[in-house]
């Protein structure tokens, strides 16, 4: 019914003005965030011009998924629009990133074929802020340098920062990735074997070794057997012996190196996990270069 002689609208007159349902109108104003400005001597709510500009921008926050408290704030002037604005931003992002986890841990799931509870612990693990990422690493730092203070600082450092830094936008292969790590961190045998590799480390060095010195020695396993495949020198050959002994050392037991690079063959899904996580790929080339020194060990006489 329209109240001609105000020239007020009833809800039902603004429902065909709007396209809004009277459902919807009636919500909003039982809600408090489009009031009537008068009633009709028969009760009905009455609605003026300006309720039509004020129901036309509580459409418009409403579809922008703003929720009506937020959108009586912005009615009454107590926020503004920006600043409501930048809120739900906020809220959005947040929301994305979750629901890309959730995409990431349902890809990962689908794939693996896991069971509800392998499921629930990947969904927990993928969800971890990184400081609790951090604490599971730092936990297991902690265990497999313990009281071996001769360690290189350079290999603590590395391994603390390795495999936490999961995007905020991962993808199913960074999340399976983040899981496996989780897990295998700890895991008591991969525990032990790191452990056994730190122990090796801390061994070799002196009081007054400087740290880094174990990365200078990876930089030169890679350079120097850099250097014999591209002179086409074979692990079997009998030139190889004069690169181990340049590498190693002429007095170095060969046969413990051997064991120790073994071990390390152990954890090598560690570092390839960790790669995985930031997005990248081991070297090929180390890997290689590593085979080799392991085949020259193998073929050399006095084994």
């Amino acid at each position: 019914m329209s109240e001609d002689s105000t020239g007020l609208l009833t809800i039902g007159e603004l429902a065909r003005a709007t396209g809004l349902t009277v459902r919807t109108i009636r919500y909003w104003s039982d809600e408090g965030a489009l009031p009537p400005v008068a009633r009709s001597a028969g009760g009905y709510r009455l609605y003026d011009a300006a309720s039509v500009a004020r129901l036309e921008l509580i459409r418009t926050l409403r579809e922008l998924g703003l929720g009506l408290g937020d959108v009586r704030r912005v009615l009454a002037g107590e926020r503004t629009v920006a600043e409501i604005a930048a809120a739900h931003v906020a809220a959005l992002d947040a929301q994305i990133r979750s629901l890309k986890v959730t995409r990431a841990v349902l890809s990962t799931v689908a794939r693996r074929g896991s069971s509800a509870e392998e499921m629930t612990l990947m969904n927990k693990l993928a969800r971890l802020s990184a400081a609790e990422r951090q604490r599971i690493v730092d936990d297991f730092v902690d265990e497999i340098f313990h009281g071996l203070d001769t360690a290189d600082p350079w290999i603590r450092e590395r391994t603390s920062k390795l495999g936490t830094d999961l995007p905020d936008d991962p993808t199913p292969e960074q999340v399976d990735a983040w899981v496996e790590l989780a897990e295998l961190l700890q895991n008591p045998d991969f525990r032990a074997a790191m452990r056994r590799m730190i122990e090796y480390n801390a061994a070799d060095r002196g009081p007054d070794s400087p740290a880094g010195s174990s990365g200078l020695f990876f930089r030169r396993l890679v350079e120097l057997v850099g250097e014999a495949r591209s002179r086409g020198v074979a692990p079997q050959d009998p030139e190889a012996d004069a690169v181990l002994d340049e590498l190693l050392g002429a007095d170095t037991d060969r046969v413990a190196v051997l064991r120790r690079i073994d071990l390390g063959n152990e954890v090598a899904r560690y570092r390839e996990l960790a790669a995985a996580i930031k997005g990248e790929q081991e070297p090929p080339r180390h890997r290689e270069e590593f085979a080799w020194v392991v085949a020259a060990l193998k073929a050399w006489p006095g084994r």
